[in-house]
């Protein structure tokens, strides 16, 4: 498809997920709006090992836009969002998972959220499918509440304007093709890599929003552009959430949002021992389970953020 006649390419990045990738594009394929627009799909693989290009090419047949097919031998998600935005030709480019169902109106209700708030880029609603009932030890309201490592994004029924707290997450946001031209691609040392693929926290998406908000650039909230996150079993455990946060702990550094400072030890600043012995007494004495776990989890995140910052002592020497 010429670059001129498309306005809106769809990006989906891929990692041995052929089976749920295979529900994603046929969610994708019954939105309303389709025949609307100027529309493209582009799917990267990201080295998959699986049936991923098979999925892909039998997509083609029923697809109705034009569907490319790109393999990114580099490993790491934002290598391939990078891909997929070089490869685009949409005016406006939309991102989200390989394991979600989009909603039928989320094509049209992105599209029609960019003309009437000339916004430079969207995030819509993310809400979380889980596979039965919820863990009991897993709630976010409260003094303990968790960092929901669990892909959700609802800031209620009204469109509002977006702010660094609040960014979208990538598995439902779409941008201008100048928010890239302007402010350049997403992080590559972010997100999830080799070795690491399952777990977020890597921060890629959040770090583009929020360099967007910082320079001045208007990003709005739009609810009716909804798509449904499946919760996966391994991600509903406790293990999950623990790995989430170390690796969270670790983005935390690379971002500079908690640059080193202070009298440190091995490049590592004194604050964070502090803090990580601090949590670790209040979890060992905690008789509540949800204290307990609460504070388990603030270990995990400063214990992710004392390898970093050592990480990244030790490269400066």
């Amino acid at each position: 498809m010429p670059k001129s006649a498309t306005s809106v390419s769809i990006i989906v990045c891929t990692y041995n997920r052929a089976d749920s990738l295979r529900n994603t594009l046929r969610s994708l394929n019954e939105m309303i709006g389709l025949h609307d627009q100027a529309c493209e799909l582009i799917v990267v693989d990201n080295n998959s090992r699986d049936a991923t290009k098979a999925c892909v090419d039998k997509f083609k047949q029923e697809s109705k836009c034009p569907v490319s097919y790109i393999f990114e031998t580099r490993q790491g998600k934002p290598y391939a969002l990078n891909t997929g935005i070089q490869s685009a030709a949409g005016d406006i480019l939309l991102f989200t998972d390989d394991d979600v169902i989009v909603d039928k109106g989320w094509l049209s209700n992105l599209i029609k959220t960019f003309s009437e708030t000339e916004s430079l880029g969207v995030g819509g609603r993310i809400v979380p499918v889980w596979p039965g009932e919820k863990p009991s030890w897993f709630h976010t309201e409260g003094p303990y509440g968790l960092m929901s490592a669990i892909a959700s994004y609802d800031l209620g029924d009204a469109p509002c304007d977006l702010n660094s707290a609040n960014v979208p997450f990538g598995a439902n946001v779409a941008f201008r093709r100048e928010a890239f031209e302007r402010y350049g691609y997403y992080r590559t040392d972010l997100g999830p890599s080799a070795g690491k693929e399952r777990i977020g926290g890597g921060g890629e998406d959040t770090e583009l929003a929020r360099r967007l908000v910082r320079a001045g650039e208007k990003l709005v909230y739009s609810p009716s552009a909804i798509v449904y996150h499946p919760v996966e079993p391994e991600r509903a455990r406790k293990r999950y959430f623990k790995l989430w946060h170390f690796e969270y702990g670790k983005a935390l550094i690379k971002l500079g949002a908690d640059a080193p400072r202070g009298v440190q030890y091995f490049g590592v600043p004194r604050y964070l021992f502090r803090s990580f012995f601090e949590n670790s007494f209040k979890w060992l004495v905690a008789v509540n389970s949800h204290k307990r776990f609460y504070y388990q989890l603030q270990v995990y995140l400063f214990a992710g953020e004392i390898v970093a910052a050592y990480r990244a002592g030790s490269s400066q020497c």
